[in-house]
Protein backbone atom coordinates (compact mmCIF):
# COMPACT_ATOMS: atom_id res chain seq x y z
CA UNK A 1 0.00 0.00 0.00
CA UNK A 2 1.49 3.41 -0.89
CA UNK A 3 0.58 6.16 1.37
CA UNK A 4 1.23 9.97 0.00
CA UNK A 5 1.17 12.66 2.98
CA UNK A 6 0.95 16.75 2.59
CA UNK A 7 3.79 18.92 3.76
CA UNK A 8 1.45 19.38 6.73
CA UNK A 9 1.92 16.41 8.60
CA UNK A 10 5.78 15.44 7.35
CA UNK A 11 6.91 16.86 10.21
CA UNK A 12 5.99 13.62 11.85
CA UNK A 13 7.58 11.06 9.30
CA UNK A 14 10.77 13.32 9.47
CA UNK A 15 9.90 14.71 6.03
CA UNK A 16 8.84 11.61 4.35
CA UNK A 17 6.04 12.66 1.94
CA UNK A 18 5.40 8.69 0.40
CA UNK A 19 5.17 5.69 2.30
CA UNK A 20 5.10 2.04 1.27
CA UNK A 21 3.35 0.20 4.17
CA UNK A 22 1.76 -3.34 4.62
CA UNK A 23 -2.00 -3.58 3.92
CA UNK A 24 -4.57 -2.55 6.68
CA UNK A 25 -8.35 -3.70 6.66
CA UNK A 26 -9.57 -0.27 6.60
CA UNK A 27 -8.29 3.82 6.84
CA UNK A 28 -9.38 3.64 10.49
CA UNK A 29 -6.41 1.05 11.20
CA UNK A 30 -4.13 2.00 8.66
CA UNK A 31 -3.82 5.31 10.75
CA UNK A 32 -3.62 3.31 14.19
CA UNK A 33 -0.70 1.35 12.42
CA UNK A 34 1.03 4.49 11.37
CA UNK A 35 0.83 6.35 15.07
CA UNK A 36 2.30 3.47 16.26
CA UNK A 37 5.32 3.94 13.66
CA UNK A 38 4.81 8.29 13.84
CA UNK A 39 3.13 8.90 17.11
CA UNK A 40 1.00 12.07 16.87
CA UNK A 41 0.15 11.58 13.32
CA UNK A 42 -3.31 9.73 13.76
CA UNK A 43 -4.42 12.84 16.21
CA UNK A 44 -3.25 15.53 13.75
CA UNK A 45 -5.44 13.68 11.27
CA UNK A 46 -8.51 12.23 13.03
CA UNK A 47 -10.46 13.63 15.75
CA UNK A 48 -11.45 11.98 19.06
CA UNK A 49 -14.67 10.65 17.58
CA UNK A 50 -12.71 8.64 14.96
CA UNK A 51 -13.57 10.62 12.09
CA UNK A 52 -11.03 12.32 9.46
CA UNK A 53 -10.26 16.08 10.63
CA UNK A 54 -12.70 19.15 8.32
CA UNK A 55 -9.54 19.88 6.67
CA UNK A 56 -8.23 16.91 5.50
CA UNK A 57 -9.78 14.72 2.52
CA UNK A 58 -8.43 10.97 1.63
CA UNK A 59 -8.57 9.45 -1.17
CA UNK A 60 -8.41 5.66 -2.22
CA UNK A 61 -7.38 5.18 -5.54
CA UNK A 62 -8.26 8.25 -6.99
CA UNK A 63 -11.49 8.42 -5.35
CA UNK A 64 -13.00 10.23 -2.47
CA UNK A 65 -13.43 8.21 0.63
CA UNK A 66 -15.38 9.54 4.27
CA UNK A 67 -15.65 6.57 5.82
CA UNK A 68 -12.78 5.32 8.04
CA UNK A 69 -14.27 1.83 8.49
CA UNK A 70 -14.27 1.73 4.43
CA UNK A 71 -12.68 -1.73 3.40
CA UNK A 72 -9.21 -0.62 1.78
CA UNK A 73 -8.53 -2.65 -1.50
CA UNK A 74 -5.22 -4.69 -1.66
CA UNK A 75 -2.41 -2.87 -2.88
CA UNK A 76 -4.75 0.59 -2.79
CA UNK A 77 -3.05 3.89 -2.81
CA UNK A 78 -3.87 5.97 -0.40
CA UNK A 79 -3.97 10.01 -0.57
CA UNK A 80 -4.11 12.57 2.43
CA UNK A 81 -4.88 16.02 1.38
CA UNK A 82 -5.21 19.16 3.46
CA UNK A 83 -6.99 21.89 2.53
CA UNK A 84 -4.93 25.05 2.08
CA UNK A 85 -6.65 28.94 3.42
CA UNK A 86 -5.29 32.15 4.02
CA UNK A 87 -6.51 35.97 3.39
Amino acid sequence: MQLHLPTHVQSYTGGIAELTLADAPTLAELFVELDARYPGLRFRVIDEQGALRPHFKLFVNGEIERAMTAPLPTGAEVVLVAALSGG
